[in-house]
C-alpha cells in the first residue's frame, strides 16, 4: 500500500472517530483498527494513534472549557488518580486474564444502553443536581473514578472515555455535557502518560502520524461543537452509539479467540 493510499484509509476515520470520541468517548474503536488495516504494525499503530488522540483530544478539552463546560478542580484531581490508575492496571495485566472483564462486560455494557435508552432524563442539566466539589467526599470520589477508570484504561482501555462520562454523569451528577468536558482532561493526562512511552520507545509513525492529527483535531472540534450545542439529546444516543461499537469490538475478540484456540 502506497503513503497516498494509506493516508486516504486512516484520515477519514481517524477524523469520524475524532467526532464521536469527543462527544461520547470510544473514538480508539475506530481509529485503531484504521492502522491496522493500512498495514501499519500493530506498536507502531497503537502509538500513531496515541499520538494523533492527544492532539484531538487537547482541541475538545480546550473547547468545552472555553465553553464554561469544564469543571476544573474535579478534571484534575480523577487525572491525577488516572496516572496512577494506569500503572496500576498495566501492572494487573501480568496477573490476570482480560477475558474475564471481556465477558463481563459483554453482560453490563447492554445493560447500560437499555438504561440510556430508557431514562431520558439522564445528564440533563435541569434534572441533575451537582456536587459540591469542596467537600473531601467529592474529592475522594472524583479520585476514585480517576484510579478505577485510569486502572481499566491500563488494563483493557477501549470504551475509557465512555465509561468517564458515565461515572462522572452518575456518580457525581455532573450535566452530561459538563461530564463529556471532565472526560477529555482525565483522557488527555492518560493519553500523554502513554505517548510518552511509545516516542521513546520509537513505535510513532509521524509521517501517517502528522496529518492524522490534524483530521482528529478536525473530528474533535466539529464533535465538541456539536455535543455543546446540542446537549444531552445528542449526547446519549451517541453514548448508546459507542457502547455498541465497544459491544461488537469484544464480541469478535472473544469470537476470533476462540477460532484460533
Amino acid at each position: 500500500m502506497t503513503y497516498v493510499q494509506t493516508l486516504l484509509m486512516v484520515c477519514p476515520l481517524v477524523f469520524f472517530a475524532g467526532v464521536v470520541d469527543s462527544i461520547a468517548g470510544g473514538g480508539g474503536i475506530i481509529s485503531l483498527p484504521a492502522y491496522l488495516l493500512a498495514g501499519v504494525p500493530i506498536h507502531t499503530a497503537y502509538g500513531t494513534n496515541k499520538m494523533a488522540n492527544c492532539w484531538g483530544t487537547a482541541i475538545a478539552a480546550w473547547k468545552f472549557y472555553r465553553s464554561g463546560n469544564i469543571r476544573l478542580a474535579p478534571a484534575l484531581v480523577s487525572a491525577a488518580a488516572a496516572l496512577a490508575g494506569s500503572w496500576l492496571g498495566t501492572q494487573l495485566t501480568l496477573l490476570l486474564s482480560e477475558k474475564y472483564l471481556q465477558i463481563s462486560l459483554m453482560v453490563i455494557l447492554p445493560l447500560v444502553a437499555v438504561f440510556l435508552l430508557c431514562n431520558k432524563n439522564f445528564g440533563r442539566a435541569e434534572a441533575a443536581s451537582p456536587q459540591s466539589f469542596s467537600t473531601p467526599s467529592a474529592v475522594a470520589l472524583c479520585a476514585v473514578i480517576g484510579l478505577a477508570i485510569g486502572a481499566y484504561d491500563g488494563f483493557f482501555g477501549p470504551g475509557t472515555g465512555t465509561f468517564l462520562v458515565l461515572a462522572f454523569t452518575g456518580v457525581l451528577k455532573m450535566p452530561i455535557v459538563q461530564a463529556s468536558g471532565n472526560a477529555k482532561v482525565v483522557n488527555l493526562a492518560s493519553n500523554l502518560a502513554s505517548l510518552t512511552a511509545y516516542i521513546a520507545g520509537g513505535k510513532v509513525y509521524f509521517a501517517l502520524g502528522i496529518p492524522a492529527a490534524l483530521c482528529s483535531i478536525a473530528g474533535n472540534y466539529l464533535g465538541a461543537s456539536l455535543a455543546i450545542k446540542k446537549g444531552a439529546r445528542f449526547i446519549r444516543p451517541m453514548m448508546v452509539v459507542a457502547i455498541a461499537l465497544l459491544f461488537g469490538k469484544l464480541l469478535y475478540d472473544l469470537v476470533s479467540a476462540g477460532f484460533a484456540g
